[in-house]
């Protein structure tokens, strides 16, 4: 067979060691030929490729980021999109195709699928929210980069008597907040399924500095807002692919806690460092295991599916499935996460 693989959407740790791992299977146990479309939905648009075979994939297991690079571009925004992706996967005799991405890749997938392009889908995305999987490689990296970050904003705060606002990502769901907040022991965190009261979160700093501690952290979502009729949030920019332009919510909480407390407060975004570097342990792993299972869905026919993981196993689960919702953080898990602030 000849396959072709794209990544696209946002870039995480943990790409390059999928393509390494279809590259592995296809060419040493199946026999196949791989190309790589360069810059995601893009490089098939635009008939853009390179050839993959295993010599081209040597060190690319701890390797952030992704070698075919990738974009935000999809086909249904062109009127001939779709004709287009027709026209090179028939010129370049791609009998199926491996797409890697999030929610916003993964859909589109799922459309092209429909129009009779034999696709499996690779869930990615630090925020974990794809429904379906349990875990999305690059997410355990992002956790890891933020609680970092969390441990070493502990001493600075302390030092200075300081409240620290961390922002991490986080567009629709918490769970690189919740997880590292709750790892760091974050005095508090700030979450899009939870609405802030921005009066009870300066309540709650007061009273844990009225009990000695004179210290604390508050871990924001960027897409974490307040409730409605508290503070006023600027609606935020939205870019040429119709998403929401977010970042800086940090700051209007920071400014609000000390304004309303007299704490001094200051702010660290960690933006897009939480998905740049090597990825951990546990997402090598869970990216070669993903990869391996995509290519396998392809040589069993299973077209329109996306390789998940469910209960330490890996399965297929339908792609119109997976993309219908976003997976948020359960209330159980915000709740266990709440007990440990202040």
């Amino acid at each position: 067979m000849r396959v072709g693989v794209l990544t696209g959407g946002g870039d995480c740790p943990g790409l390059n060691a999928v393509i390494r791992a279809v590259v592995r299977k296809a060419e040493r146990v199946y026999g196949d030929r791989v190309v790589g479309f360069l810059d995601g939905w893009l490089g098939v648009l635009e008939d853009r490729f390179i050839t993959l075979d295993v010599e081209r994939c040597r060190g690319l297991l701890p390797r952030g980021g992704t070698i075919l690079g990738t974009s935000r571009y999809q086909p249904f925004m062109f009127d001939d999109g779709m004709d287009r992706v027709h026209a090179t996967l028939e010129r370049r005799g791609i009998d199926a195709l491996i797409c890697i991405g999030g929610e916003g890749t993964l859909s589109v997938t799922e459309k092209v699928g429909r129009r009779g392009v034999r696709v499996v889908g690779v869930p990615k995305t630090i925020d974990n929210d794809i429904a379906g999987t349990e875990r999305t490689f690059g997410f355990d990296t992002a956790v890891a980069i933020a609680t970092e970050a969390i441990d070493r904003l502990h001493t600075t705060a302390e030092s200075h008597n300081r409240v620290m606002v961390v922002e991490v990502m986080g567009r629709n769901v918490g769970h690189i907040a919740t997880w590292a907040g709750l790892a760091g022991g974050a005095t508090m965190t700030l979450v899009p399924e939870r609405p802030f009261d921005i009066d009870e979160v300066c309540a709650s700093l007061r009273r844990r500095h009225e009990r000695g501690r004179y210290a604390s952290i508050v871990v924001v979502a960027e897409g974490a807002r307040p409730r409605e009729g508290t503070i006023e949030v600027p609606e935020p920019a939205v870019d040429r692919y119709g998403h929401r332009r977010l970042g800086g919510i940090a700051n209007i909480v920071a400014a609000e806690i000390e304004r309303r407390t007299g704490f001094e407060t200051r702010v660290t975004i960690l933006g897009h460092v939480q998905r740049g570097g090597s990825p951990t342990a546990f997402d090598r792993v869970l990216s070669t295991r993903f990869g391996v299972a995509a290519i396998d869905a392809v040589h069993d026919g299973a077209f329109g599916t996306m390789v998940a993981l469910e209960c330490g196993v890996i399965v297929r689960k339908p792609l119109a499935e997976c993309v219908s919702e976003i997976k948020t953080v359960s209330p159980e898990f915000l709740d266990t996460a709440s007990v440990f602030f202040a």
